[in-house]
């Protein structure tokens, strides 16, 4: 993998990772079309964790609060609202990860092409106009409730296929029950850490393991490229969305994949 391709796939993933589009199936479709060849698992993770800087980075007076209060939560065993979001972080993870610890690398080997994104781009790109429609609008982040944070976790399962787009599913899964578009943006961005920080431990023990042809090199620039415009796109989106609504983003995945299947069809 040459530096240019790691810079500019690292630039697409820090684009997409937040918006509700799919950084997965932008990182399959671009080295398709640019006759590149496929960059590897290894580097798709190595930008989702640049991406994860990015968030943490962002939402870092709001993770101290909440690792804050869950240890507190332990100690008293009484939950208060920064506890509740802790323990729903994680529990809204587990689906996620059994999910991907199972059947990641069938998802890998299987679903890593343009149609499959095609597909999934437009099914949960109506599912997310649906949501944005019909959702009532009302809920901060902080009004979720167990079942709730468990509702949102086993969406975040389904963006291991390419082309869902994890921030998506979750913002749909959000609005659907209830949440306003900032709130709904705010809790899928805040998920996404521990959902990235698996499968960035994950990857990293196979590549001990398995060292193979890995670029670190290139590695490094994907996070750190990936690190400053996941940041950049954070800032950005959630100053928009309570705004324009999911309606351009839902447009711009019908888009894309109706061009996939005028190429591939």
């Amino acid at each position: 993998m040459s530096y240019f391709q790691a810079v500019v796939l690292a630039v697409i993933q820090g684009l997409t990772e937040f918006w509700p589009v799919s950084s997965s199936g932008h990182l399959i479709l671009v080295p398709h079309f640019a006759e590149w060849p496929d960059q590897g698992i290894a580097f798709d993770v190595a930008v989702h964790v640049g991406t994860l800087l990015a968030v943490v980075l962002y939402f870092r007076d709001d993770l101290q609060r909440m690792v804050l209060a869950w240890f507190r939560s332990l100690r008293t065993r009484q939950i208060d609202t920064d506890a509740r979001l802790a323990w729903g972080l994680i529990i809204g993870s587990i689906p996620v990860g059994i999910v991907g610890l199972l059947f990641n690398d069938y998802i890998s080997s299987n679903f890593r092409s343009p149609l499959v994104v095609a597909v999934t781009l437009s099914f949960f790109g109506a599912l997310l106009w649906i949501a944005d429609r019909a959702g009532k609008h009302r809920k901060a982040e902080q009004d979720l409730q167990w079942r709730d944070l468990i509702i949102i976790g086993c969406a975040q399962a389904l963006a291991l296929v390419p082309g869902t787009s994890r921030s998506g599913i979750t913002m749909t899964a959000g609005l659907l029950l209830g949440l306003n578009r900032t709130a709904a943006a705010r809790f899928s961005f805040l998920l996404s850490v521990p959902a990235i920080g698996m499968a960035g431990v994950y990857q990293g023990l196979k590549l001990i393991r398995d060292p193979g042809s890995v670029n670190l090199a290139a590695l490094g620039v994907g996070v750190a490229v990936s690190a400053i415009t996941g940041y950049v796109c954070i800032r950005v989106f959630l100053g928009l969305v309570q705004k324009i609504g999911f309606t351009p983003f839902v447009l711009y995945r019908f888009a894309i994949a109706g061009f996939i299947a005028v190429v591939f069809l």
